[in-house]
């Protein structure tokens, strides 16, 4: 039998399962997997509360965070790597500039940033996720939710950010940076710098956009301008303060195109 301190474990919502208890499939997985032509009669309905119940605890726990931003980032990533180092300078220089510093909550470059952030008595804040490597929050999360749904934790990401700091990182990383890039070019959000830390880690990304994205007519001119690449955690808190105005003291919620809803 395992001891206690190496035994899996799992929190969903309120409920915590260890070990053989842990279900073998994720709840998105089963919510989007192919199923019965009936099933969703009997489960779907039901998942509409669940999903809701989410975006209450997110929206509760958050409403109150105040200017924020949010740092992704490789969660293989090793501590005293020069990646790590950036992010725990990042997250530091945020929480110094008045930022909360959201993350993944997992290891890696979100730990690296959740550090930093509460090395200097910064606000530290982590939106897990349920996956089948169970990761848990990092031990530098002061405020943490781990969330169920993916689509419900993205939403959380934005809507308490006022940008978006993108260092190396992989599938997940360019999953979260394509979709705040799509919802800045198409005006869903206003005031969001995102900043990509490593030019080059970066710059065959930004090269592509450029040259095959904006050549081949697929974007507008002035859209491959929405991301910056820099090298020095300095000039990350210097692109967000600016946009923001008042050295960071921007509105505590991020800029939308359409009014709150109500």
């Amino acid at each position: 039998m395992q001891s206690e301190s190496h035994r899996r474990i799992r929190r969903q919502g309120p409920a915590l399962l260890r070990g053989d208890f842990i279900p073998k499939t994720t709840t998105d997985q089963r919510l989007l997997d192919r199923r019965g032509p009936s099933d969703w009669v009997h489960t779907d309905p039901w998942r509409v509360l669940r999903i809701q119940a989410e975006f209450v605890e997110g929206f509760g726990l958050l409403a109150e965070l105040g200017s924020a931003v949010s740092v992704f980032g490789s969660a293989r990533a090793e501590r005293g790597s020069h990646d790590y180092a950036l992010a725990e300078a990042i997250g530091r220089g945020l929480a110094e500039a008045g930022y909360a510093v959201i993350t993944g909550g997992g290891p890696g470059l979100m730990e690296a940033a959740n550090k930093g952030a509460a090395s200097v008595g910064g606000v530290s804040v982590g939106l897990g996720i349920e996956l089948p490597a169970e990761m848990g929050l990092n031990d530098y999360v002061e405020i943490g939710l781990e969330f169920r749904y993916f689509f419900v934790r993205k939403t959380m990401f934005i809507k308490y950010s006022q940008a978006l700091v993108v260092l190396p990182g992989g599938f997940g990383t360019l999953d979260e940076l394509f979709e705040a890039l799509t919802l800045v070019q198409t005006g869903k959000i206003t005031k969001f710098p995102i900043v990509l830390m490593g030019s080059g880690y970066w710059s065959g990304l930004v090269s592509w956009i450029r040259d095959s994205v904006l050549a081949g007519g697929k974007i507008s001119p002035g859209d491959e301008n929405l991301l910056t690449v820099v090298d020095d955690p300095a000039e990350v808190i210097s692109i967000i303060r600016r946009a923001h105005g008042r050295g960071g003291e921007a509105d505590s919620a991020p800029g939308q195109a359409g009014p709150p809803p109500g």
